[in-house]
C-alpha cells in the first residue's frame, strides 16, 4: 500500500491458509469490512488464476458492512516440495459513488490515473497440514480438473480468466460394517479330558470285546471236535466267558 493511499477495507486474514491434500479441492475465506461511510468496489486479482476460484472476485461493499469471498484451490497432483508456496492474491478497493452495479466495474477504477481513491493490499498463500490424517481410501480420477499451472511468475492476474467450474472429485467409497459371527463356547478343559477318557475306555471295551468273542468262538470250536459229551472244564470255561463278556457289554 503506498504512503498516498488510505485503507478503504479491512481484510483478514492476511495469509490464505491451505490444509494441503492432494487430489482434493480445498477451500479458504477471507472477510472485506467497509469501516468508512462511502461505497467501496473492490477487485480480487492472483498470479496464479487457472489454480484458483474466487467468488465472488469483484463487488461492492456498502458502509459499515463486510463481505465474505470464498477462495478454492483446485486439486493438486503432488505435494510441492517442503509444503512451500510462491502464489500471491492482490485485493484491490476504490471509493465509488452509491448506485453503481457490480457488472459496471472495470479495471480502470482501480488505477490511481483515474482519480479514484484506491488501495492495494498483498496476501500470502500458506500451505498447511490438514487437521486429520489422510483419508486411506485411493482417490478418484481427476480428469476435467483445471490443469496444473507453470511456476508463479509473480504477475498479478484478474479471476476472469478463470473459468468457474462445479466439478469436484469423487473421493466417496461406500464402506460396509462386517457383522462379527457367533463363535461357540469353548469346551472347558475338564470336560474335554473327560470326553477324552471315557472315549479311550470304551475304544479299549470294544477292543477285549473282540478278543473275548474271539476265544469263545475258538472254545466252541474245540467243543465242537469232541466225540463224547461236554468235559466239565469246558462247560466251566465257557460260563466263565459268558459272564465275562456280558460284563464288558454293561460297561
Amino acid at each position: 500500500m503506498g504512503s498516498d493511499s488510505k485503507e478503504l477495507l479491512g481484510i483478514e486474514p492476511l495469509e490464505l491458509c491451505f490444509p494441503f491434500e492432494t487430489k482434493k479441492q480445498i477451500s479458504c475465506s477471507m472477510q472485506l469490512a467497509n469501516r468508512t461511510d462511502g461505497y467501496i468496489a473492490f477487485k480480487v486479482k492472483t498470479t496464479s488464476p487457472k489454480k484458483y476460484c474466487v467468488r465472488p472476485n469483484s463487488g461492492i461493499v456498502p458502509p459499515r458492512s463486510t463481505s465474505d469471498v470464498i477462495v478454492t484451490m483446485q486439486a493438486q497432483k503432488e505435494v510441492p516440495p517442503g509444503m512451500q508456496c510462491k502464489d500471491k492474491f492482490l485485493v484491490q478497493s476504490a471509493v465509488v459513488t452509491e448506485g453503481l452495479a457490480v457488472k459496471d466495474i472495470t479495471g480502470e477504477m482501480f488505477k490511481k490515473e483515474s482519480g479514484n481513491v484506491v488501495d492495494e493490499v498483498k496476501l500470502k498463500v500458506l500451505y498447511v497440514e490438514p487437521p486429520r490424517p489422510p483419508s486411506p481410501v485411493r482417490e478418484g480420477s481427476e480428469e476435467g480438473s483445471s490443469p496444473r499451472p507453470s511456476f508463479s511468475d509473480g504477475v498479478y492476474r484478474d479471476m476472469e480468466a478463470t473459468k468457474e467450474t462445479d466439478e469436484t472429485a469423487s473421493f466417496s467409497e461406500t464402506t460396509r460394517e462386517m457383522r462379527a459371527h457367533k463363535v461357540p463356547e469353548e469346551v472347558n478343559f475338564e470336560t474335554s479330558a473327560l470326553i477324552s477318557r471315557l472315549t479311550e475306555e470304551r475304544n479299549s471295551a470294544i477292543q477285549q470285546n473282540n478278543k473275548l468273542r474271539e476265544e469263545l468262538d475258538m472254545v466252541r470250536r474245540e467243543i465242537s471236535k469232541q466225540d463224547g459229551g461236554f468235559p466239565f472244564v469246558f462247560v466251566v470255561a465257557v460260563a466263565l466267558l459268558g459272564i465275562l463278556l456280558g460284563f464288558v457289554m454293561k460297561r
